[in-house]
């Protein structure tokens, strides 16, 4: 039934989205030349109209090579909407190419860029409706999707605790099978038997898919419980009991054939990446000196007058690839008391002035780390730094912590916009770093961007 209520759902949202692309297109003709001051159309509507008799199909084949007619179940929000936008940049250029091998020099730029601008806008919000439509229906028990556990491990239970708290997923686990039966820690989940049973479970019992999650010492059970899987036409998928050593994305990288699993797959790696987020940071940093210059000529001045010494306080900081940089911050304590590199500052630390308070309260302290930025030494957008002391004390009791440092430390990042910044949880802080370093995108750095606009200026904790 999954499948069927599947291939319906792809059908709605493909006719969806053609219709919404007509739409897109009439309107967008109307707003250029009927609500727009501006020259008379050259070309009628029902021109426009021919055009998207070949641009829906072409719309159809970019939203599909982005995934955007897949499941949406295990998809973020964010993400979606990303190559929602990406696919109407690739097919406005689309339209554009037509048009000029077609010769028609009178088209309108204008009214396909209010395509694109009003097809993304669209489509975006027939996936957010859809998606929390979805969510509903599987929160009331419809369109689940029935799994059964071969194994029981840690894995398999970490694994039944998420599913079960997360009703949006539309998942159901119907039971597990393992060599004998387990101690499952008082969870609600049946034991349907021992590996030999999992043949008639398929045929009888309605599961959808098959997750195995074999220990070491099961491991020659796996060749015949996928064959059983796909002669009884069942999908299965793999859980491996050392998932806590595999990124949330693991890359798969082929050696003569043969698959390797890239435990650590860092996107800004690849040299495109890194170019396109660093002239970024150029751009964004000399422009924020160059608007933020009378602020920071005034904080200067606050500074100065309002306590005796550097206006600008230097501290070392680990970057990437654990090289030691400076790292600038306007001063907010006396000078008079010798600072503790060892220690975390506090929300009601002695030593700040009155000026000082006010300026860590709202990050205004930082601004100066957008000349880091332009050196080289930081990212807009990124972990945090974190002083030597700390990072030799939490690389020992924190696991994967000297991960953040595969990429620049940001003035901002996933864990600061989450609230896990100043004197928080490490182990927290650093799944969030984790998460940005695997997951990172462009549109994932101005998404954080826009966060800490938001949420993410006013420090209730000290760094």
């Amino acid at each position: 039934m999954i499948k069927e209520n599947q291939r319906l759902f792809n059908l709605l949202l493909v006719l969806g989205d053609a219709v919404i692309g007509i739409f897109s297109m009439l309107l967008s003709y109307h707003i250029r030349f009927d609500l727009l001051a501006g020259e008379s159309n050259a070309i009628e509507l029902v021109y426009y109209m021919q055009l998207m008799l070949v641009a829906v199909p072409a719309y159809f084949l970019i939203y599909h090579y982005f995934g955007l007619h897949e499941t949406y179940r295990h998809k973020a929000l964010t993400s979606e909407i990303g190559k929602v936008m990406e696919a109407n940049l690739v097919g406005i250029i689309f339209i554009f190419v037509l048009a000029f091998f077609l010769k028609e020099v009178n088209i309108s730029r204008m009214v396909i860029l209010l395509f694109g601008g009003i097809n993304f806008i669209l489509s975006s919000i027939e996936r957010i409706i859809l998606r929390k439509l979805l969510r509903y229906l599987r929160r009331k028990g419809y369109n689940l999707k029935h799994l059964l556990l071969v194994g029981w491990n840690e894995a398999a239970g970490e694994f039944f605790d998420k599913i079960s708290t997360n009703k949006n997923l539309g998942y159901r686990i119907d039971g597990y099978i393992s060599g004998q039966k387990e101690d499952v820690g008082g969870r609600d989940i049946p034991y349907s038997g021992d590996f030999s049973r999992l043949q008639d479970l398929l045929a009888d019992s309605g599961i959808d898919e098959v997750v195995i999650s074999l220990d070491y010492d099961e491991f020659p059970y796996l060749g015949d419980i996928i064959d059983i899987c796909e002669k009884s036409g069942v999908k299965s998928s793999l859980l491996p009991f050392y998932t806590k050593y595999l990124p949330t994305r693991p890359y798969i990288d082929e050696i003569e054939g043969l698959p390797l699993i890239n435990l650590r797959r860092v996107p800004l790696d690849n040299p495109i990446n890194s170019f396109v987020k660093r002239i970024f940071d150029i751009l964004a940093s000399g422009l924020g000196l160059l608007i933020l210059s009378p602020l920071l000529l005034a904080i200067a001045v606050g500074v100065r007058c309002t306590s005796p010494g550097p206006i600008i306080y230097r501290q070392q900081r680990i970057g990437r690839n654990k090289k030691p940089f400076t790292m600038y911050k306007f001063r907010s304590m006396r000078v008079d008391e010798r600072s503790d590199m060892t220690t975390w500052g506090t929300q009601n630390d002695s030593r700040r002035t009155k000026f000082g308070v006010f300026l860590r309260k709202y990050s205004i302290d930082e601004l100066p780390q957008l000349f880091n930025v332009l050196k080289g030494d930081m990212s807009l957008v990124g972990p945090r730094p974190e002083r030597p002391f700390f990072v030799g004390k939490f690389k020992e009791e924190i696991p994967l912590y000297m991960m953040k440092h595969l990429v620049r430390p940001g003035i901002t990042g996933w864990a600061q916009v989450h609230g896990w910044r100043g004197d928080t949880s490490i182990l927290e802080r650093i799944k969030c770093d984790i998460f940005y370093i695997e997951n990172w995108t462009f549109f994932l750095d101005i998404k954080i961007l826009i966060l800490t606009v938001f949420k993410g200026f006013i420090n209730h904790a000290e760094e």
